[in-house]
C-alpha cells in the first residue's frame, strides 16, 4: 500500500451496492463484507480493505464488475450531524417531487418531507402494514414478494405515486417512503444508510 490515492484509492458502495448489502435484516457474507466499506468514521483505502481478509481480492472484483463499489481518488468520512436534522435532507433528494418519508419497520415516523404530518404518519404505519404481509406470505412459503412496493393511480403504470421500500441497518429495519418519482441511483442514498450507521442509531416506536 502507498500514500498515493492514484495508486491505492478509497472503496465506497455505489447506490445498487447499498441496496443491495443492506437487503436483509442478517446479511450473508458477501453482503456483510460491502457493509464493512462503510465504517463509522472514513472510507477505507482499497489496500486496507483488502488487507482485512484474503478472499476479498476476488470479492472485490465480483463487486466492481456488478457496479456496487466503485473507487474514490478522495477520502470520504462518514456524515457527522444530529439525525434529526440530517433524515429530511437526506430522504429528500430520493425523491423527483421532494417528498418523502423513513419509517421504522413497525412504522414509526423517523423523519419526512413535503408530507403534511399526519400523512406522513399514515404511510408509515403502511408500510409496516406492508412488512406484516411479506412475513405471512413468507411463512406460507410464498416467495414472489419482495422488499420494495409500488403504488399507480394511472391505470397505464407510468410513474409510481408512492413507493415503499425496505432496508436494515444493524439489524433494524427502515423504510423509505418515496413519492413520485423515486430516484434510487443517488448518492443520497448511500449518504442516508451511511448515516444511520454511522451513528449506530436504532430507533424505537415511540
Amino acid at each position: 500500500m502507498t500514500d498515493s490515492a492514484g495508486s491505492d484509492p478509497y472503496l465506497m458502495l455505489t447506490p445498487a451496492g447499498a441496496l443491495h448489502a443492506y437487503a436483509d435484516r442478517e446479511p450473508d457474507a458477501l453482503c456483510s463484507a460491502l457493509q464493512s466499506l462503510m465504517p463509522r468514521e472514513a472510507a477505507l483505502r482499497r489496500g486496507v480493505w483488502l488487507a482485512q481478509d484474503e478472499a476479498r481480492g476476488e470479492l472485490l472484483r465480483q463487486a466492481l464488475d456488478q457496479g456496487w463499489v466503485h473507487e474514490v481518488q478522495r477520502e470520504l468520512r462518514a456524515p457527522d450531524v444530529r439525525l434529526d436534522n440530517y433524515l429530511p435532507h437526506a430522504i429528500a433528494g430520493l425523491s423527483g417531487s421532494r417528498m418523502a418519508a423513513l419509517a421504522s419497520d413497525d412504522g414509526f415516523c423517523l423523519a419526512s418531507v413535503g408530507y403534511a404530518q399526519d400523512e406522513a404518519d399514515t404511510l408509515c404505519v403502511a408500510a409496516a402494514d406492508f412488512l406484516d404481509f411479506v412475513r405471512r406470505q413468507k411463512q406460507r412459503g410464498f416467495r414472489g414478494t419482495g422488499r420494495a412496493v409500488s403504488f399507480h393511480e394511472s391505470i397505464d403504470m407510468l410513474m409510481p405515486t408512492t413507493t415503499f421500500m425496505l432496508f436494515w441497518v444493524d439489524g433494524t429495519g427502515y423504510w423509505l417512503i418515496i413519492g413520485g418519482e423515486p430516484l434510487l441511483n443517488n448518492r443520497a442514498l448511500v449518504e442516508l444508510i451511511w448515516g444511520i450507521r454511522a451513528a449506530g442509531a436504532k430507533f424505537a416506536s415511540r
